[in-house]
């Protein structure tokens, strides 16, 4: 899609409270419980992005994701294991031939202050390791500015580099800090290319909430109401126990509907709840 500027987001924060209350005071629609934490299982993005990370800490992530297999309980593997662009062809090998997908933060994560130009040498290297998909972060600074189309530009930059690779646009919502300012800003990473939009790095004190969530998914229900594209979507950071996990399981059930309940339309990033979910089931 063509630039264009983004509209402002048409709800108010009383309105966004309202729809909120309401979804949390309903049933699961599509679910019962013990179905919904196996779903829940298998779209999460299985995440170590420390600075401490080394090769037996990823042999051992991937091992983790694949061992949440249980045939005999239809319970599924994580949907992927997200990791920092070294560790790619490690991680690439040992998962090959499973449904487990090797997922890398690329492009300056998290604070996405450098050059286009390294930026798009990061996100070219880690898919030619083997990563499946990227998850890249914005330019939250000339996103402020006022520079859209500098943070469109970068974006679809950087979509042509990932080639085959899915793109996961992360918009730091945390940091955008209005409700208008996380519309547009998903307004622009659609049209940029952005096969998904995610919430948070994990790294800074406010990550996904479901007001942020929410209005993401209404970004995705507008452009895919005009267009017929479905965009998937990612929250990430904060999501570590089986409660909020069930949360914004229902925000994405009354927004979206049906047909986003898979790992190729929903993913959760996180890095404690595969073992509370696992527990609950």
């Amino acid at each position: 899609m063509a630039y264009t500027e983004p509209v402002s987001y048409p709800y108010s924060e009383e309105q966004i409270q309202a729809r909120l209350a309401e979804y949390q005071s309903a049933d699961l629609k599509y679910f019962t419980l013990p179905e919904a934490y196996r779903f829940i299982l298998n779209v999460i993005d299985l995440t170590t992005l420390e600075g401490s990370d080394n090769a037996a800490k990823v042999q051992a992530l991937c091992e983790k994701a694949l061992a949440f297999e249980d045939k005999a309980l239809n319970i599924k593997t994580t949907a992927a294991v997200c990791v920092y662009p070294p560790f790619a062809a490690q991680a690439k090998s040992i998962l090959k031939g499973t449904p487990v997908r090797v997922a890398c933060v690329a492009g300056a994560f998290p604070a996405g202050q450098s050059p286009i130009e390294i930026k798009i040498a990061e996100v070219a290297y880690a898919v030619a390791q083997g990563a499946d998909e990227i998850d890249m972060v914005i330019s939250r600074g000339k996103f402020l500015e006022g520079d859209y189309r500098t943070v469109y530009n970068e974006i679809a930059a950087i979509k042509a580099a990932c080639g085959d690779a899915h793109l996961k646009v992360i918009l730091e919502t945390g940091e955008l800090g209005t409700a208008d300012n996380i519309y547009k800003a998903s307004q622009i990473a659609i049209a940029a290319g952005a096969d998904f939009i995610k919430t948070s790095t994990g790294k800074i004190k406010v990550n996904a909430t479901p007001e942020s969530f929410l209005v993401m998914l209404d970004a995705i229900k507008e452009n895919y109401e005009k267009t017929g594209k479905m965009i998937g979507m990612k929250p990430a950071g904060g999501i570590a126990d089986a409660p909020t996990a069930i949360q914004f399981l229902k925000i994405l059930e009354n927004v979206l509907g049906e047909k986003w309940l898979t790992n190729e339309h929903f993913r959760i990033g996180a890095s404690r709840l595969a073992d509370k979910i696992r527990a609950e089931i």
